[in-house]
């Protein structure tokens, strides 16, 4: 049911009833997320509650795909805004994840023609918009109750700030449109990067530990570069260690 801008969107208290789940095996798992946005009536706070394909309790399937091309693409954003009173309805990926296990919080779950995914957090936003307007190379929070884990042994790309923090690639972007594989930007992502800031690089390790992230407060701080691949901050306060 549709509702005035001036209220607060059902969508917003999503988290209510949120219970903890585990997904293992996610390591290149194609997925979408959905941010829909709306300012919290208590606040004024502009925030998107942000759902995710790979949290349903459907498992992940064989293909490791859970967001279907055919399916993305039909998604009707002016019809999400209209029906849940939102000033911002927009999408993140496809992407491809470079973790292999995550623990959330997971919520209500949400359909996006067709494309099912639950609720797994709630992104603090700037300004009303597309979650892709994000400025490349600005980190932001998002709230979110969960822990990810690459293994040992797992090839992870980093960037490197002006400022001495290391940034894990969590989610590789494919979009509807993809310019590079992932194997490719594995192997050559360093000589593509046209925009990075001053004193930044990029580089590729082979974990010689596991990685874990469990954010300090059950706030991460995240990060899209030039490609709108998505960043995790590593290191005190967000993960075990920083690569």
């Amino acid at each position: 049911m549709a509702t005035d801008q001036t209220d607060e969107p059902v969508v917003l208290s999503d988290s209510d009833g949120a219970v903890f789940g585990r997904v293992d095996g996610m390591h290149r798992v194609r997925y979408i997320e959905m941010f829909l946005a709306g300012r919290k009536a208590e606040t004024g706070d502009l925030v998107a509650a942000c759902y995710n394909t790979m949290y349903g309790d459907w498992g992940i399937p064989d293909s490791k795909d859970t967001a279907p091309q055919d399916l993305v693409a039909g998604i009707d954003f002016d019809a999400l805004k209209a029906e849940y009173g939102l000033l911002g309805a927009s999408l993140n990926g496809p992407k491809i994840w470079t973790p292999d296990w995550s623990e959330a919080m997971i919520g209500t779950v949400r359909d996006f023609n067709g494309v099912k995914a639950p609720w797994v957090a709630q992104l603090d936003m700037k300004k009303a918009g597309a979650v892709a307007d994000v400025t490349p190379y600005e980190p932001m929070t998002i709230a979110r109750d969960s822990r990810l884990g690459w293994p040992a042994g797992t090839k992870a790309m980093l960037l490197d700030d002006a400022d001495g923090n290391t940034w894990i690639m969590k989610g590789f972007q494919l979009g509807l449109e993809p310019r590079f594989t992932y194997d490719d930007f594995l192997a050559n992502g360093a000589s593509y990067f046209t925009n990075l800031p001053a004193g930044w690089s990029f580089r590729v390790v082979t974990l010689e530990q596991e990685l874990i992230e469990t954010p300090e407060n059950g706030v991460a701080t995240i990060m899209a570069d030039e490609f709108f691949n998505v960043y995790d901050k590593t290191g005190d306060g967000q993960m075990n260690f920083q690569p």
